[in-house]
């Protein structure tokens, strides 16, 4: 069964740009900064004062009071996201419920529910702790809550990959459907840990930019870049085996074509600046398309988080995988209008890259003034580009030295 064609039939986000797929795409087109300074709490004592907060987001929309209440943010925006892409797809009630599964990943988990739950413990003793605290905190319920919503009996799992994290749930989820485990899943990516001790921790480890000003915060590949912005939300993706949804007359947006997943084992926070790995996940996933045609036609969506040393590293990697061929690419960091949503960041780009492949506009990596040589190639700077596309491109790279890659053809 290893020759099924996969594709997606429904999508679904939550994020700093919108709560839905069409606010957010139209956010990313018309070049829209979801960056501002943190509302959710005092930021005197910490260096970042930034965030890409979700913003006007209502769980009751997706769930009542009680589910409300016993969850955690981070599986509100992922019940939402899957919830959007379920109902997009049209999926529920054509499939066999043991044919249908959810890989959805957070690289954290609920990490509010774990600081509150503790101060509770301290200040007002053990008897006081929640008895959701464990379900509301580990990393699979987002998973679980979304199986029990659809009845998915089929394979669900909670992949962990740091930043990586959606993007793997995607290529395994599509591995899985190849290869005849399921023939659906509804997979995807969630975080939300906008909180003083999240912060804290990657500002003291040197990740998170100290700039004041939302327009120059998340700069991707300029020269003047010093750190990421962090974000939250929520995507999810409904893959389909491709004979499966045509019977049933579904929407087909893109085929998830490839996929490359490697590791540099090298370091648990920088990546390795020869990037053999990270460059050997894009052409895997380039390979496994058959690609063989213009690369003036491929789009890729960038990690891009604005760091330092990831924006000339996966620079490398692009040159890795295409040689001399990387300077004809069409490549973007969303991310300098999202910010970094950690797990949830490769499935909100998985999106980006599917409608930029559907619609041939290429989203803008904003706020780039200055050039650096070490970031040398074409970053669609600051205004969408239209044009004709045949391949798009997912790539994230995590802590760990995790390395994932998607590519996305039409059908």
């Amino acid at each position: 069964m290893s020759n099924r064609r996969v594709v997606v039939t429904g999508m679904g986000a939550v994020t700093p740009l919108g709560n839905d797929v069409p606010a957010y795409w139209n956010g990313l087109k018309a070049g829209k900064n979801g960056i501002d300074f943190i509302t959710r709490f005092d930021t005197a004592d910490l260096k970042a004062k930034l965030a890409a907060e979700v913003k006007d987001f209502d769980p009751k929309v997706y769930m009542d009071a009680k589910m409300v209440r016993q969850t955690d943010l981070y599986q509100r925006y992922a019940l939402a996201a899957a919830a959007q892409a379920v109902q997009d797809a049209g999926i529920e009630g054509a499939i066999d419920p043991m044919r249908l599964g959810v890989y959805f990943g957070s690289g954290i988990g609920g990490f509010e529910t774990f600081c509150n739950e503790h101060n509770t413990l301290l200040t007002r003793g053990a008897s006081r702790v929640s008895p959701f605290f464990i379900t509301k905190m580990i990393s699979n319920m987002g998973a679980g809550n979304i199986a029990i919503r659809v009845k998915a009996m089929g394979p669900c799992m909670d992949i962990t990959t740091a930043c990586a994290t959606g993007t793997n749930a995607i290529g395994e989820a599509m591995r899985a459907i190849r290869h005849g485990y399921a023939d659906a899943i509804i997979a995807g990516g969630v975080d939300a840990v906008l909180h003083p001790l999240s912060m804290a921790g990657f500002i003291n480890c040197q990740a998170l930019t100290d700039s004041t000003d939302p327009d120059t915060a998340s700069i991707p590949f300029d020269k003047r870049r010093n750190g990421f912005v962090m974000g939250e939300g929520s995507g999810a993706l409904v893959l389909e085996e491709y004979e499966h949804a045509k019977a049933r007359g579904a929407k087909i947006y893109a085929e998830v074509a490839g996929y490359g997943s490697t590791c540099d084992a090298y370091h648990v926070t920088a990546p390795d600046s020869e990037a053999k790995a990270s460059g050997k996940a894009i052409a895997d996933a380039v390979a496994e398309t058959g690609f063989k045609g213009d690369p003036g036609e491929i789009y890729i969506n960038a990690h891009g988080t604005s760091t330092p040393l990831n924006d000339k590293t996966e620079t490398k990697a692009i040159k890795n995988a295409f040689g001399d061929d990387a300077y004809k690419l069409h490549i973007s960091s969303t991310k300098s209008m999202t910010g970094h949503l950690l797990g949830a960041a490769g499935a909100i780009e998985a999106i980006a890259a599917i409608l930029a492949l559907r619609e041939g506009i290429i989203p803008p990596t904003i706020g780039y003034k200055e050039a650096d040589p070490e970031c040398d190639l074409n970053y669609t700077p600051n205004t969408a580009l239209e044009t004709e596309l045949s391949l798009a491109l997912s790539t994230s790279l995590g802590f760990g030295g995790h390395n994932a890659c998607l590519a996305f053809t039409k059908v």
